[in-house]
């Protein structure tokens, strides 16, 4: 809900000068930029596919290969509760790989760009 009230007495910290819009598009045109989407995709997406597939094999197995998810591993720990475990397990492996990928290869380009486009605002 937006007011039309001004900001609180005694804040006197200003805030960044914003960039116009053609410097927004002139930033997405840039080579730099494009490098930043390609990194991301190119992590992203056949990371994101391959999940999706594993998440459905796990599915489709569940629903039509039942005597091989019902199989005892240990005690009563069968095939499907390995299988769901290991959906959790690489849920949180995949959001480990990205930070570290972003930490060390998306975080950086995206740093400069936004101090680029501070300093030319």
């Amino acid at each position: 809900m937006a007011t039309d009230a001004p900001p609180p007495e005694g804040n006197t910290e200003k805030s960044p000068a914003q960039p116009t819009t053609e410097a927004f598009l002139a930033e997405q045109a840039s080579a730099e930029f494009g490098e930043l989407r390609r990194s991301h995709r190119s992590f992203a997406f056949p990371l994101t596919i391959a999940f999706v597939l594993w998440y459905l094999l796990y599915v489709l197995l569940s629903n039509y290969a039942g005597g091989f998810m019902g199989t005892k591993v240990f005690s009563d720990i069968n095939v499907a509760f390995v299988f769901g475990l290991a959906q959790f397990a690489t849920t949180f492996l995949i959001a480990w790989f990205y930070s570290r990928h972003a930490n060390a290869k998306l975080d950086p380009k995206a740093e400069a760009i936004k101090n680029r486009m501070e300093a030319d605002a």
